[in-house]
């Protein structure tokens, strides 16, 4: 009896843990069919299952465990990402599951009951036990040996269980000691490079269903490229009509179509067996889910960036994510460079901020101007000589928060926040930010790792009393994900132009579009360009991305990335349309007259002369 046929004739779906309760049915998903085989199959060891979400990848975990306490008893453990989904999964998977299936009633032990044979996490049956731990507790994946391994969620896991290494590899000591051990490896993918069950899926033999055209009978995969829907007369976009479109002959499948299609599929591999069998999925093959939810799903990914399309990418294609980290030829950005005045605002750019690193013998700053939907224009370059060391260069640094830069319709703006790194000379830079004041100036610190959800974090109170209380005019540090920041601006860096750039309501520029002036330099454009993303691997053998630079200087670079960070920290990115509509209807650009009429914005106010207050602080 193979894990498909014991769960046709045994396994009970809950209605807590389903949304389809009753007996269970194979056919209901025909895909998962081979999959359950696979893991029956004597002559493999390892089964590797990177798929989207809704596809039933869970439930197929279950039958397994269902299937060995009820016909071939073994030492069982399920591994989750964390404890509490090890709890999660076994009060609301597995014990409804043990509860419902007539066959496992009297095997698993009354949960009321004093015996300890069936705890949250462990649970005895004749024969074999259950265990079930969180891949980030080490104890818990050393405990015991095992011969059904079945691990949820890998790419889920930690970097490392403690300071044991790789919780997967771990967890696969536990079986060496058995001949007939299985393995089980499930996930939906995430980062390219990073992805533990991407690197499973490439070592083994790389199945994918393959259904027939009920029109052509031509055999394909299903893919998100095949997915088409019609648009109405204003161009809008209408996901109800979206159907599937066969790869040979465009016959359109309506969801009905497309499931009794895939009924009648069929996996094949494209690498040679070699004790590995790995499958495949995405939400297309899904009998729950129809592809006007996918074109809906799609469309709001597409609207929110890459956060959101990283997220449809994982969990409705089952596909990695590949970051936007090569750098982009800086020759073909000399070729994209506009005109305008040195040291003026063009009439896009609504507040501007500035990012500055700071080096052993100079100051280097850029001034950026924003304006809605994140297009960006490079106002000025400006290099402070001396270094952290003097005091001139400091009191330069501080002069430039006071000085203005003329809008294209007459405003004077001045920096809304300046944004500088900590990274080099601390305390001096915690210094000059008490000294200014934490209004216009955001001291920052840059960390390691993609971070689209939150990529700046803080202000965190640095300064403290000898009693460890902090000080309420202290510095305050900020950190950002500088790994996002760059994807993100290699990405911009990437758009092309519009091929009319002046229309009769004004310029069209993608969303994020990054505008460089005609004065920036060859060198400049090196450094914007400087660093590329490239999988490498740890000690360990761990896959993970990292920047690294392709020459020695960067500073345009970083200079952008911290200047972006200042335009998050003010709330740009989180700025409703009648926010940025307001800010610009407070600069007025000329008309043909040459009348002008502008306003004074909060975050491009006049120029003032700065009130300096000395704190008795530090002496």
């Amino acid at each position: 009896m193979t894990i498909s046929d014991w769960a046709d004739q045994n396994r009970r779906l809950s209605s807590e843990a389903s949304a389809e309760p009753g007996q269970w049915r194979t056919s209901r998903a025909e895909y998962q069919r081979g999959i359950m085989e696979a893991v029956s199959d004597a002559a493999t060891e390892t089964v590797v299952i990177m798929s989207s979400s809704q596809v039933g990848k869970t439930e197929v975990v279950n039958n397994c465990v269902g299937y060995h306490i009820d016909q071939d008893p073994a030492p069982i453990m399920v591994v989750m990402p964390t404890e509490r989904d090890a709890e999660t999964w076994s009060k609301d998977r597995f014990s409804p599951m043990a509860r419902d299936t007539p066959c496992l009633q009297d095997k698993i032990a009354n949960p009321k009951s004093r015996d300890g044979n069936n705890k949250i996490l462990h649970k005895r049956f004749p024969g074999g036990h259950l265990t079930i731990v969180g891949a980030n507790a080490p104890s818990g994946l050393a405990s015991r040996p095992i011969r059904l391994l079945l691990c949820d969620e890998v790419d889920r896991y930690p970097f490392s269980a403690g300071a044991e290494g790789d919780p997967v590899n771990l967890a696969k000591k536990r079986t060496v000691t058995f001949w007939n051990r299985k393995i089980v490896l499930v996930s939906t993918p995430t980062n390219k490079g990073a992805s533990r069950i991407e690197a499973a899926f490439e070592e083994s033999d790389q199945r994918r269903f393959w259904v027939p055209c009920p029109e052509c009978g031509h055999e394909q995969i299903l893919t998100w490229g095949q997915v088409k829907w019609d648009k109405d007369g204003n161009g809008g976009h209408r996901p109800e009509t979206a159907r599937y479109h066969c790869a040979e002959c465009d016959a359109p499948w309506k969801d009905e179509t497309r499931w009794a299609a895939i009924s009648k599929g069929r996996w094949i591999a494209d690498a040679p067996f070699n004790g590995t069998a790995g499958f495949h999925l995405n939400e297309i093959y899904s009998p729950w889910v129809r592809l006007e939810a996918m074109a809906k799903a799609f469309l709001s990914a597409r609207a929110g960036g890459d956060e959101t399309m990283k997220t449809f990418i994982n969990t409705s294609l089952g596909e990695t994510w590949m970051e936007s980290g090569e750098a982009p030829d800086w020759q073909r950005l000399q070729g994209l460079k506009e005109d305008w005045s040195a040291g003026t605002v063009p009439a896009g750019g609504l507040f501007l901020t500035a990012g500055v690193d700071v080096q052993k013998d100079r100051i280097e700053v850029d001034v950026w101007a924003w304006g809605k939907g994140l297009q960006s224009w490079l106002i000025d370059h400006i290099v402070i000589d001396g270094g952290p060391g003097e005091q001139a260069c400091w009191q330069k640094l501080t002069d430039l928060l006071g000085r203005t830069w003329a809008h294209a319709s007459g405003t004077p703006m001045t920096i809304a926040r300046l944004a500088i790194d900590t990274g080099y000379e601390t305390a001096a830079v915690y210094a000059w930010a008490r000294q200014v004041g934490f209004g216009q100036v955001a001291p920052i610190k840059g960390l390691e790792g993609f971070n689209r959800a939150s990529p700046v974090m803080g202000p965190t109170f640095v300064d403290a009393t000898i009693a460890g209380k902090r000080l309420r005019r202290g510095a305050r540090l900020w950190t950002i994900a500088t790994s996002t920041f760059k994807a993100e601006t290699y990405r911009f860096l990437r758009l092309d132009p519009p091929e009319v750039t002046s229309t009769a309501d004004g310029e069209r520029f993608p969303t994020g579009f990054l505008h460089l002036p005609g004065w920036v330099d060859a060198e400049w454009l090196k450094q914007l360009t400087a660093e590329q993303l490239v999988t490498v691997k740890n000690k360990r053998g761990f896959a993970k991305l990292e920047w690294q630079k392709l020459r020695e200087r960067n500073e345009a670079l970083d200079c952008r990335v911290y200047a972006r960070a200042a335009a998050w920290i003010l709330g740009a990115d989180r700025w409703s349309d009648a926010r940025w509509e307001e800010l610009a209807a407070q600069f007025v650009v000329a008309d043909a007259k040459g009348t002008t009429s502008a306003g004074s914005p909060q975050l491009a106010r006049k120029a003032q002369v700065r009130r300096v207050a000395r704190s008795t602080y530090m002496g």
